[in-house]
C-alpha cells in the first residue's frame, strides 16, 4: 500500500521517512495542500530506477537500428572488440 504523508512530515519526520524508503526500498508520496507534490525514494533505489530507464532506452535505439538495417553481425563486433581490447579468445 502507498505510503503518502502531508509535507509537513518532510520536516518533522525525516528520518524516519528515510528509514523507511532505505528499509523497504519503496516510495514515500508527499502532498502539498492534499494533493500529490513529490516522491522520495532511498538514493540507491532512485540510481537503480536510473539505470534501468537508461537500459530500456538503449535497448529501443538498438531494435530501432535493426529495424532500419543499421546493424552488423555479431561476430564482427566480438572481433573488433577482441582486437582493440587485446582480448584473445579460448
Amino acid at each position: 500500500m502507498a505510503n503518502i504523508r502531508p509535507s509537513s512530515d518532510l520536516r518533522n519526520h525525516y528520518n524516519e521517512i528515510s528509514d523507511f524508503c532505505n528499509n523497504t526500498h519503496e516510495p514515500v508520496y508527499i502532498t502539498k495542500n492534499g494533493k500529490g507534490d513529490l516522491v522520495v525514494l532511498s538514493n540507491t533505489d532512485y540510481e537503480k530506477l536510473c539505470a534501468k530507464s537508461e537500459l530500456v532506452k538503449l535497448v529501443f535505439e538498438g531494435y530501432e537500428d535493426y529495424k532500419n538495417k543499421n546493424s552488423r553481425p555479431a561476430d564482427e563486433v566480438f572481433a573488433d572488440l577482441e582486437r582493440k581490447y587485446k582480448i584473445e579468445r579460448i
